[in-house]
């Protein structure tokens, strides 16, 4: 089977606008330029995929079950923009309530998970992320082209530090 190239996604600050353990679909906002994005790599036949870290659901604050549900509807919102999330892979610990895991960013898990499931090639994929714990986990997995989704960071280890999506189509 051939391997294919995917655009890994952080989701709170890249999909969405950032808001403090957001589990209500109506208080998820889509961030201006996400649907560009993910279209302009469906064409170039990359996969799309969400690696999110959900400590929310360690904390109690909302229950996987409310994390799925406001999945679900996020998908929804995607294909009605004719856009296909192949997956959604999240990591619901904290390691202070729940111990280390493998998939927490910066660790690489949900990224390899995909890799493993869906025959990435993940040398030449890319992710993007708001935060550097996004940025070292595609490292960690051996992603090369990384970009950071920031107005406030100016110094990364990503391949290129960008305040708007669109930035990141045609690079």
């Amino acid at each position: 089977m051939e391997s294919k190239k995917a655009l890994f996604l952080d989701r709170d600050g890249v999909i969405n606008v950032e808001k403090n353990y957001l589990y209500k679909k109506e208080d998820f906002e889509f961030i201006d330029g996400i649907f560009e994005l993910c279209r302009y790599f469906i064409q170039k036949d990359y996969l799309i995929f969400v690696v999110t870290n959900q400590s929310g659901i360690a904390r109690g604050y909302y229950t996987q079950e409310q994390f799925l549900e406001l999945t679900a509807f996020m998908q929804q919102e995607f294909l009605k923009n004719g856009i296909t999330i192949t997956k959604t892979y999240f990591c619901p610990h904290h390691p202070k309530i729940t111990g280390e895991c493998s998939c927490r960013k910066p660790k690489p898990g949900m990224l390899l998970d995909a890799q493993k499931e869906f025959n990435v090639d993940l040398k030449n994929s890319l992710l993007v992320g708001d935060k550097e714990r996004d940025i070292e986990a595609a490292h960690n997995a051996g992603v090369l082209k990384t970009y950071l989704f920031s107005n406030e960071i100016t110094t990364s280890n990503a391949t290129k530090i960008v305040k708007n999506l669109r930035e990141i189509i045609g690079e």
